[in-house]
């Protein structure tokens, strides 16, 4: 399909849309909002998200930190990721998982979804870690909309960073019990060849 006849498509479909999906400026700004943060993370541009975020954020990471306010957001973020940091960077995709559901007078509304947290360490391991998140949206006096608050959880029993210090474990026990293994049969052969001189 040429590039010309898929924008007359996209064109003509758009506005289709938009109708039938209620309060389609309203979730075209919250969608804008997610955008700016995802944006923000993934290119540790960390302040470019605190316009988008309540002065009054309520939010607890992954790690179950929690934040209060935009400052401790900005501190949160560069405190673990990017130079000086405890890891390397942090790419995050966060996936709706329906419209946000708005309140009457559509001055708040709750949404919730999945994510992948992707930690690259400082020594170069991938980590890609599956969220749960649920967040409340804002619409301030200012007329724009904020996230106000956001939970992120992750299934503790399907732990990549678990599942590599386990697997390390085993790898530091075989080793061990190997080394131990060779060093008894050296020490063995050396005790024989001395009983036979």
């Amino acid at each position: 399909m040429s590039k010309y006849l898929l924008s007359i498509l996209l064109l003509i479909a758009l506005p289709a849309y938009a109708a039938e999906e209620p309060d389609h400026a309203i979730h075209e700004e919250l969608r804008a909002v997610l955008s700016t943060i995802q944006t923000a993370i993934n290119d540790a541009k960390f302040d470019d998200m605190l316009p988008v975020i309540s002065e009054n954020i309520r939010a607890t990471t992954i790690n179950q930190e929690v934040m209060s306010n935009r400052s401790e957001v900005s501190t949160y973020f560069y405190r673990w990721f990017g130079p000086g940091g405890y890891l390397k960077k942090l790419h995050m995709t966060l996936r709706p998982d329906a419209l946000t559901e708005l309140s009457a007078d559509k001055t708040w509304g709750l949404v919730r979804g999945s994510g992948v947290e992707t930690y690259t360490l400082s020594d170069g391991r991938v980590f890609d870690m599956q969220t749960r998140w649920t967040a409340v949206m804002q619409k301030d006096p200012d007329g724009k909309w904020r996230l106000l608050s956001i939970h992120i959880g992750t299934n503790f029993l399907d732990n990549p960073v678990l599942t590599a210090a386990k697997n390390a474990a085993i790898r530091v026990g075989l080793l061990s019990a190997g080394g131990g293994l060779l060093l008894g049969a050296l020490l063995g052969y050396f005790v024989r060849r001395r009983s036979k001189q």
